[in-house]
């Protein structure tokens, strides 16, 4: 049976040691397995690589924000909110070359399921894209065959429509896309970005 499956990636500085050189190797496994996805960029990750964040835009994926400081939501003032999410959008705009609105993700989903805080957000022109599927990529327990199988296991369990969180930087993530791109495929997956959704959560799965 056919279905559709969002693959979504947080772009933004991990709290991790990482190889930096994972992000455009990750847009090489994409563009090879002929994949659109989302990217949400963290303001600051776009300043700091610039040639990355404007091949994002480039290679024709989705673009929404992650913030500018990647702080979580909660924590800021309604003034301190509105700034963080135009610095980000100035941020995006130059150096990706795309603007992100209305797509944005709460960093960590802090936030998601606060009324209050979504009205601000989409007071400011954005939208909250949760996810149904988390790979744990984070992880570094997490190997690439057990990153790869929770995005299987977890589309193929929410049928058409899951939108997965994963991230740019993880070499767990890098290793399990194409395992994950072909398992979906043979089941029936077609790929799509976000915007080519029309139900989206909201919510935070575990």
């Amino acid at each position: 049976m056919a279905f559709r499956v969002a693959l979504t990636f947080d772009a933004e500085h991990p709290d991790r040691p990482a190889d930096e050189g994972n992000a455009p190797r990750l847009l090489d496994a994409l563009a090879a397995a002929g994949v659109r996805a989302t990217f949400f960029v963290q303001g600051r990750w776009a300043e700091a690589y610039p040639a990355i964040a404007r091949r994002i835009g480039r290679e024709g994926h989705l673009v929404g924000s992650h913030s500018f400081y990647h702080a979580r939501m909660p924590l800021l003032s309604a003034a301190g909110l509105a700034t963080d999410l135009r610095d980000a959008e100035k941020a995006i705009l130059e150096h990706v070359g795309v603007d992100p609105r209305p797509w944005f993700r709460c960093p960590f989903g802090a936030g998601g399921d606060d009324p209050r805080l979504i009205a601000r957000i989409e007071g400011l022109g954005y939208r909250e894209v949760g996810w149904d599927v988390s790979a744990e990529d984070w992880e570094p327990t997490n190997s690439t065959d057990v990153v790869a199988a929770r995005v299987i296991d977890g589309v193929t369990a929410h049928g058409d429509g899951a939108v997965v969180l994963q991230h740019t930087w993880p070499n767990q993530t890098l290793g399990a896309i194409p395992g994950i791109v072909a398992a979906l495929r043979e089941r029936g997956a077609t790929f799509v970005a976000v915007d080519e959704l029309g139900s989206l959560p909201t919510q935070h799965a575990d």
